[in-house]
């Protein structure tokens, strides 16, 4: 098939896709966690990692940007610091990213924050995805595979396999146990649920006192399944410099690969 016909069939596929959503799908909610202090990352001038620019646009501008394309994503709330909710007004109009519908302040911890975020979804929305937003190197693709599985399942969870072989400590840092690599995966986001689900299990957890790792953890603890969707290594959590290279070079690769494609 020539490059035309695979760049008309692949119009005409997406055309459709949007009207079928348009229809049928369920109303989701992102919600998007930038309220953490990234002590271990930040600029000379205090700048936080999710304002750091990459390929001259702001981390956390990519990832809303993202969300925002997303045809399976109806509205977004970001949670966010305090003296940067300001900050995120702005890249909000300078980008018009018109699916934000709400800035709330985050919380001490994770949980906290994206129950603040929680909070301020709507009403009527069916399921929730909630995501890092320093996991800017998401795409819509990935979006679209965990949202979908979570429509299927009820509750779905970005991840990555893993390839090394894992080991189990004990407290003295001696080798426990070398759990079987085959089942093993590294949790992701998005990771999206059901809102009657989130709902039960979050204000569930905050009266009995517990504290999970992620939202899936939190999820788990109530007895409910979640489906793992492979969105690959790339989705990585720009945490640390050497991170805010890799995810430079990965940029560059889409963009090589996107302009071989023309």
């Amino acid at each position: 098939m020539s490059n035309f016909f695979q760049k008309t069939a692949k119009a005409v596929s997406g055309m459709l896709d949007k009207l079928t959503l348009k229809f049928s799908k369920p109303m989701t909610s992102a919600i998007i966690t930038v309220g953490g202090s990234g002590t271990r990352m930040q600029s000379a001038d205090g700048t936080t990692k999710q304002f750091m620019l990459l390929d001259g646009m702001p981390i956390v501008a990519r990832t809303v940007i993202e969300f925002q394309s997303s045809p399976y994503i109806d509205e977004i709330v970001i949670v966010a610091k305090s003296d940067e909710i300001e900050l995120y007004t702005k890249i909000i109009n300078k980008y018009g990213l018109t699916k934000v519908t709400k800035i709330v302040e985050g919380g001490e911890t994770r949980q906290e924050s994206v129950l603040n975020g929680f909070k301020a979804v709507s009403e009527e929305a069916d399921y929730v995805a909630i995501h890092d937003g320093v996991r800017c190197l998401i795409t819509g693709e990935n979006i679209k595979d965990v949202v979908k599985a979570a429509y299927t399942d009820g509750c779905a969870c970005a991840a990555s396999k893993i390839y090394d072989t894992l080991k189990m400590a004990d407290s003295n840092m001696f080798i426990q146990s070398t759990p079987d690599r085959n089942f093993a995966w590294s949790a992701q986001t998005p990771q999206v649920f059901r809102a009657s689900v989130y709902r039960a299990c979050a204000f569930s957890a905050k009266k009995e006192g517990l504290v999970a790792t992620d939202d899936c953890m939190l999820v788990e603890n109530y007895g409910f399944k979640i489906k793992l969707v492979d969105c690959g290594r790339n989705n990585l959590k720009i945490t640390t410099k050497e991170d805010l290279i890799i995810a430079d070079a990965i940029l560059k690769s889409r963009q090589s690969a996107e302009e071989e494609n023309k």
